[in-house]
């Protein structure tokens, strides 16, 4: 459905306020339908984006610096996602060897076991592959990475 319909107006200032609206109004339906999908595992968003980063680092431990970076929400407070995931014993915080005030962070068994469930159980292009093409998947992605500079 058009942005227009959406939110019942066209009262846009230009073409590039029309887009800021359109990509915020998106990024608003997506989660919508993530959080239907994270709410059957008691996970967040933000909870699932570092579960799977700490999947790409298993077995090696990651540190919540290079959590922070490789987040998509850079405002998410990792410490505080991070003491929640250790709550629900799907990950686990222990001292670095090499350097005693680093904390090294790994996926537990429970975090890599729910995870599995939810790639059966879910696959991001059963949401997009209905309204868009492959090929219009990539040409998105690429001019979102355009705009983005």
């Amino acid at each position: 459905m058009r942005i227009d319909d959406e939110i019942q107006s066209t009262n846009f200032e230009d073409n590039y306020h029309k887009v800021a609206i359109n990509i915020s109004y998106t990024s608003g339906w997506l989660s919508n339908y993530f959080r239907l999908y994270f709410d059957k595992y008691n996970i967040t968003q933000q909870q699932f984006n570092i579960l799977r980063i700490l999947r790409g680092q298993y077995p090696k431990p990651a540190t919540i610096n290079l959590l922070k970076e490789r987040m998509v929400d850079k405002m998410s407070d990792a410490s505080r996602i991070v003491d929640r995931l250790i709550q629900k014993e799907l990950v686990s915080r222990c001292t670095n060897n090499k350097d005693r005030r680093a904390v090294d962070i790994r996926i537990s068994e429970m975090g890599l076991q729910t995870l599995a469930k939810m790639d059966q159980e879910f696959k991001t292009k059963d949401i997009l592959k209905g309204n868009l093409t492959e090929d219009e998947a990539a040409q998105l992605s690429d001019l979102l990475d355009k705009l983005r500079g």
